[in-house]
């Protein structure tokens, strides 16, 4: 299933979550122009990634704006246009950056535990993006997703519970945690970072949502 949007109209300009997207996507086309070669853009993940066995906060700040390729960003960017602006709606655009870097940061360490001296790079919005998903639901329980579905030679676009969504794509998670700590330096997914990014979000999101944003019209009251 992908999803591709969803219900809940966003009563504000997510300023903060477009100029996200719009940095990795330049980061990522910058990294294409200068290795074309590097399909990967391995290159570029060695230089700007998290290395477990380097730890570094600064790896853990760039790590999240690169990519290992055109599918890994649109995978990442996709759901984070889709979750990402509701959230901000609701926690306003100061605290929805900090909250989407420390969601980042939480992701990464949870990687870096499992594996703390592994020598692959970890790249990619996924970990923060999972947060941004654990705060959606805590926010927005009642919500629908609308997903398009693969059955067989036919696509098909069904609305289903954001709750069924975001809770099938956290037990795929779970299970693929579950692998990952048997085998930390494998590579692969960091499905680690996804589980310490969403748990970090519905942590987070009880320390800096803003009740007031809650209310139907708060907005046409003028609260900043």
């Amino acid at each position: 299933m992908i999803p591709l949007r969803d219900v809940i109209p966003s009563r504000t300009t997510p300023w903060v979550t477009i100029a996200i997207i719009a940095v990795n996507a330049a980061v990522f086309i910058l990294g294409w122009i200068a290795h074309p070669e590097d399909t990967g853009q391995q290159e570029i993940a060695f230089q700007f990634g998290l290395i477990p066995a380097q730890f570094s906060w600064v790896s853990v700040l760039t790590s999240m704006f690169v990519h290992g390729g055109l599918v890994h960003v649109a995978s990442n960017l996709l759901p984070l246009w889709i979750f990402g602006d509701n959230v901000e709606d609701r926690l306003g655009h100061g605290r929805y950056f900090l909250f989407y870097l420390l969601c980042g940061a939480a992701a990464a360490y949870a990687e870096v535990l499992a594996g703390p001296d592994s020598p692959i790079p970890l790249v990619g919005a996924s970990g923060a993006i999972a947060g941004v998903m654990g705060a959606y639901i805590v926010l927005f329980p009642h919500s629908r997703i609308l997903v398009l579905v693969f059955l067989f030679l036919f696509l098909d676009i069904w609305e289903i519970p954001a709750l069924a969504f975001l809770g099938l794509w956290f037990v795929g998670q779970v299970f693929g945690g579950v692998g990952r700590l048997a085998e930390p330096a494998q590579g692969g997914v960091a499905y680690l970072a996804h589980l310490g990014g969403f748990a970090a979000g519905v942590a987070l999101v009880f320390l800096l949502r803003r009740r007031e944003r809650e209310e139907a019209d708060w907005w046409a009251r003028g609260i900043e």
